[in-house]
């Protein structure tokens, strides 16, 4: 009889371990679920100015507002290729879960180091072109992303819409920059349906921007800013030069306006890196694969005028173009 108790004794104890570790299991499998778990991203961005800060901003504060845990590695090439070359294949060595690639060499820099980690874009104004996804919708491989393409022909109205007199537009641009040309070939395509002449001044370096600015304010009536980001990164002076010149300037988005341009119909960077973020999300915690997602655009645009810039050049606030616009500079 003891026999028979000692038995059933060393059952109950071999059926109790079972539920406990059955139990235990069950919490191990619960703390391991997508919502838990941290996911690496690496940040590659091409170079320093406002507009790509917003754009990592803008995707680092949507990830922690949809409550997806990260671990960023940030890394800025400071505008120059090879270094983007090489954070990238940094990240691939170091088995990130994701990589998020700030302006064109970036993305193209991160595509060419894997085919296997997924990758997301911002601030690439055309990457069929810049031949980063096959296409639009059926982007064809690990990299998908949102684009940064300006609404120009809004924006290019906006110069006869403050002063119907002018006729000759300038930008100017960084040679080595595929974005720049892309935009700059756009412009010149809408221009005559504009009644609008384009004179685009070209530069390799920042050192050659203040005579390029001296050199185009003599030929043209206004000045058109497209998203370069060697251009961008030197806002304040055109912004300085194009007042002391009183001329009008129209922006393709809204940092530089801020940067002291006189206006834009635009995109907010914030927002585009936001809506960067949401795509992460899907890749990582709904795996989803990059492929099937295709390349976004801006969900919005806003106008946004510098009321200082505004003061400065004698402009009539009262005009139409300024109406329900988010005033900045004051």
């Amino acid at each position: 009889m003891k026999r028979k108790r000692i038995a059933s004794l060393i059952t109950l104890v071999l059926i109790g371990i079972m539920i406990l570790s059955a139990c235990g299991s069950k919490d191990e499998k619960a703390s391991g679920t997508p919502e838990d778990k941290v996911y690496r991203i690496g940040i590659s961005q091409l170079a320093e100015h406002p507009a790509l800060d917003e754009a990592r901003a803008g995707f680092e504060d949507e990830l922690k507002e949809l409550g997806v845990n990260i671990e960023i590695d940030y890394q800025n090439a400071q505008g120059d290729i090879p270094t983007a070359t090489s954070i990238a294949q940094k990240f691939v060595k170091d088995e990130v879960d994701l990589i998020y690639a700030i302006a064109t060499p970036a993305a193209q820099s991160a595509k060419q180091s894997t085919s296997e980690i997924p990758i997301l874009f911002s601030a690439v104004t055309d990457p069929v072109q810049s031949e980063i996804v096959d296409d639009w919708d059926d982007v064809g491989g690990n990299i998908t992303g949102t684009s940064d393409k300006a609404p120009t022909e809004s924006q290019l109205k906006m110069f006869r819409e403050i002063d119907s007199s002018i006729e000759t537009i300038g930008i100017l641009y960084n040679t080595s920059e595929p974005n720049s040309e892309i935009q700059i070939e756009e412009v010149k395509e809408l221009a005559p349906t504009l009644d609008l002449k384009i004179e685009e001044v070209g530069v390799s370096n920042v050192n050659e921007l203040p005579q390029a600015i001296d050199s185009i304010v003599k030929k043209v009536d206004a000045l058109y800013m497209i998203t370069d980001n060697m251009i961008a990164a030197s806002v304040e002076l055109t912004a300085k030069k194009a007042i002391e010149n009183n001329m009008i300037t129209v922006s393709a988005e809204e940092t530089q306006v801020k940067g002291g341009l006189l206006i834009t119909n635009g995109l907010s960077y914030y927002e585009l890196g936001k809506q960067t973020a949401r795509m992460a999300k899907e890749i990582l915690v709904d795996g989803k694969d990059p492929s099937s997602i295709s390349v976004g655009l801006a969900e919005k645009t806003v106008t946004t005028v510098n009321t200082k810039t505004l003061e400065a050049l004698g402009l009539d606030p009262n005009l139409p173009v300024f109406e329900d616009a988010i005033e900045v500079g004051e």
